[in-house]
């Protein structure tokens, strides 16, 4: 079984301590911790990625751009 949290260190509990443990029971697990990347240093981490960003953003500046809500996105990208 995997599981994972994502949360800011503020929420770290015994709480969350102890719905690890009734989520594994009596089992050896690890932990792993790390910072999360926020989204514009992922977009920003390869040159295709920057490429992509800095052209995109060119076109939206030269009015390119196509208006569309979140959910105008996802019904048209994530059938």
């Amino acid at each position: 079984m995997e599981t994972t949290y994502r949360l800011n260190t503020k929420e770290l509990s015994v709480e969350l301590i102890r719905s690890i443990q009734e989520a594994f029971g009596d089992q050896d697990i690890e932990i792993t911790v790390t910072a999360q990347r926020d989204d514009t240093e992922f977009l920003l981490s390869t040159e295709a990625n920057r490429k992509q960003l800095y052209e995109s953003m060119d076109e939206l500046a030269k009015g390119k751009g196509v208006a569309m809500s979140v959910a105008e996105l996802q019904a048209k990208y994530l059938r």
